[in-house]
């Protein structure tokens, strides 16, 4: 098989396990809040844990891959996810489920950036595009089987053993990334900035810890308050410091490149609406329109079933109309799906659920591909490392925040409805304000020039450079070597 093939096959069994995983407890956090004893609102902390974990550990994993090989740290960071999942099945309280859950985001963030990050060295710019699909098609069955599975065995069996789900997942991979990985490490790799890493790593977790604690859920509010504070604080004196040193942990002067700046904002911006559907829409469809777990699940799957045919034909739509046509017409369209589905009530007809579902999926899967190629269409192979890291942080970051605003807008219209129990009324403000979130990204995606990306997407690869892509070439030849 070729190697732009099969790298993103064995990349795609830590994709696979991790969206499993978080298409799994999405379908089943009802059930899960009510054996714990929890507001159902409250177990937004267990999907903000993991990806806050995410964002705290991904900017040392490429430095990690560096020193001490991409296999090595590859297969470490599938034992360590797969050790958090059965943590998560033994918790028999909110704060251990939480916790579990960092544990597994620790895994998580070496694995999957870890593996991109081969097969971003592996291949060439040409077949950039084609290696991310194959990367994903196989990763997106974990979103198509997840849901289902997730409510059968919740429906039927008891939740803690959808966690056992990644035991063999975990091991395939471990397997195959030790029979075909090279173990890729650079020669010379710069110190780690230690000091970068605590500021950055408290600046994320506090901020996320006090913005998904609001609404009086494990810690008062004053603590809350707190935390936003002093991560801010941190996250602040990180700019300052990352200006000071030559090797800083997260690079941010790759935000000088027009592409990645434009790929990795826009791209969180979009994203930030998009996370919130995996808590908001089980919860509508379980407390709202009271179906169990099993059916929520086979009704929610169809998201992933509409990714997963999109990817097949996204690479051909990016060659034809670009990057900034597609993205700014997609980022509109993407968004208006995502509102519709406030408009669903306990009476409407299934198979209208399933087509906006289904439509929605297609159209939010070409945004995910096209801005994942863009982000890393004009950035060298020395800087794809620190690239990789400050992208995958943006993107976790955004994904946390849509969960805590979807959280925050389903809290407010609770309240404004009486408070008590969830209704199903109480959504559709959440789904139309993070479908408005996702919307707005199209004013950073309109800023690309018309051949922005050509050479990865093969749009106009004829015309001449535009000046925007000669400014692109000038600032990545302006930026300090990582040696």
């Amino acid at each position: 098989m070729q190697r732009a093939k099969l790298l993103p096959l064995i990349v795609a069994c830590a994709l696979f396990m991790e969206n499993t995983d978080s298409t799994v407890i999405a379908t089943s956090l009802p059930v899960i809040a009510q054996s714990l004893g929890e507001d159902p609102i409250a177990l937004k902390l267990a999907l903000t844990s993991y990806l806050v974990s995410l964002a705290v550990f991904i900017p040392i994993s490429g430095w990690m891959a560096d020193r001490y090989g991409a296999r090595t740290i590859f297969r470490a960071a599938l034992a360590v996810f797969m050790l958090g999942s059965v943590l998560c099945a033994l918790s028999n309280s909110l704060g251990a489920f939480v916790g579990a859950r960092f544990v597994q985001g620790m895994g998580g963030a070496m694995m999957v950036p870890v593996g991109r990050l081969v097969i971003l060295r592996s291949v060439s710019k040409a077949e950039l595009v084609g290696a991310l699909a194959y990367l994903t098609v196989p990763a997106l069955v974990g979103p198509v089987v997840g849901p289902p599975l997730g409510g059968f065995i919740t429906t039927y069996f008891d939740w803690r053993w959808i966690f056992f789900i990644n035991i063999p997942i975990g091991i395939v991979g471990i397997v195959l990334a030790s029979l075909f990985f090279e173990d890729v490490r650079e020669e010379d790799v710069a110190p780690l900035d230690i000091r970068g890493f605590l500021l950055s790593a408290f600046g994320f977790a506090s901020l996320m810890l006090g913005l998904a604690t609001g609404g009086r859920h494990l810690v008062p509010e004053a603590v809350s308050y707190a935390c936003v504070a002093a991560g801010i604080a941190s996250l602040v004196a990180y700019w300052f410091h990352s200006r000071r040193v030559a090797h800083p942990v997260l690079n941010l002067s790759l935000f000088r490149i027009p592409t990645y700046r434009i790929g990795v904002v826009g791209g969180s911006i979009f994203r930030t609406g998009i996370g919130a559907i995996p808590f908001l829409l089980p919860l509508m469809l379980q407390l709202g329109f009271g179906l169990d777990a099993l059916q929520s699940g086979l009704i929610t799957f169809v998201s992933a079933a509409g990714a997963l045919l999109m990817k097949t034909a996204a690479k051909t739509i990016l060659a034809r109309y670009g990057f900034r046509r597609v993205l700014t017409v997609n980022a509109v369209v993407g968004a208006a799906f995502l509102a519709a589905s406030g408009l669903f009530t306990p009476s409407t007809p299934h198979w209208i659920m399933l087509s906006v579902l289904l439509v929605g999926g297609c159209f939010r899967s070409l945004q995910f591909t096209g801005i994942n190629a863009l982000s890393y269409a004009d950035v060298s192979n020395r800087d794809m490392s620190g690239a990789t890291s400050l992208s995958s942080v943006a993107q976790q970051l955004s994904l946390s925040m849509g969960v805590t605003i979807g959280a925050f807008a389903l809290e407010a219209a609770n309240l404004v409805h009486g408070g008590g129990a969830l209704g199903a009324a109480d959504f559709w403000p959440a789904f139309v304000l993070v479908g408005l979130i996702s919307a707005s990204s199209v004013l950073m995606m309109a800023r690309l020039a018309p051949d922005a990306g050509a050479e990865v997407s093969g749009h106009m690869l004829a015309e001449p450079p535009s000046s925007a892509r000669k400014a692109t070439a000038q600032a990545i030849a302006d930026q300090k070597p990582l040696e």
